[in-house]
């Protein structure tokens, strides 16, 4: 039976989010963006070991998160997604056939429905996939406008559109391959794309957002407060 690994990177500095502290370590009720958002890998118990992925010398995790048979961390984080997660890979022993599942320390909101859902969905595929979300707005292309504010260059068709969530969930051997030969890949997803693979799309949940500014910390916090 395969293995699944999860590896969560957690090495960034949030610059964007305009905060002292790295967002992976910003509060709501009591914990952080890190400890919600490995909370449900821990308990997938299909995820054989939660890898969390820190910067060198970041004691904060390890503090944060505590001891568990079935979670460590390691600090190979690198200058890139794409280097901390390859790094991760590095430090694993795993069969090609194996799984490696990627979450984004900074999407606390992911549920156990939506983990499973992808679980099933990936059960019998040779390469992986991801979550995402169909795009139901109208989409606009933009250009340089007056005074720097950007202007509308064209109306471009949603359909077969879709935002990319995590996890992204791929064999072993695979997305360590892709992502050696990408170095340029801003996912892992994408990495398998640039090989020539097509990752399966599994509908993933609104409340699945990546906290990357302000108002989505604002949100955030409201949604998981009302729990």
């Amino acid at each position: 039976m395969p293995k699944t690994f999860a590896i969560v990177p957690a090495a960034g500095a949030g610059s964007r989010l305009g905060s002292d502290v790295p967002k992976q370590y910003l509060e709501i009720g009591g914990r952080s963006l890190l400890e919600r958002s490995v909370a449900p890998l821990l308990a997938a118990q299909w995820i054989d070991m939660v890898i969390v992925v820190v910067a060198p010398g970041d004691q904060r995790a390890s503090e944060r998160l505590g001891a568990s048979a079935r979670l460590r961390v390691e600090a190979v984080g690198g200058a890139t997604r794409r280097d901390t997660v390859l790094n991760a890979i590095g430090t694993l022993s795993g069969a090609d056939d194996d799984w490696v599942l990627v979450h984004d320390a900074a999407r606390p909101g992911l549920d156990g429905a939506a983990l499973e859902r992808m679980r099933a969905a990936l059960a019998t595929s040779p390469v992986g996939g991801l979550l995402a979300l169909p795009v139901a707005d109208t989409l606009k292309r933009s250009l340089p406008g007056e005074g720097k504010k950007p202007m509308v260059a064209e109306t471009v068709a949603r359909e077969g559109m879709w935002l990319a969530q995590t996890p992204q969930m791929f064999r072993f051997g695979l997305l360590r391959d892709a992502l050696a030969a990408a170095p340029g890949a801003t996912d892992e997803a994408s990495a398998l794309e640039m090989l020539g693979h097509h990752p399966v799309l599994v509908t993933g949940s609104l409340r699945n957002f990546k906290v990357t500014t302000s108002d989505d910390l604002a949100a955030m916090r409201q949604l998981l407060d009302e729990e």
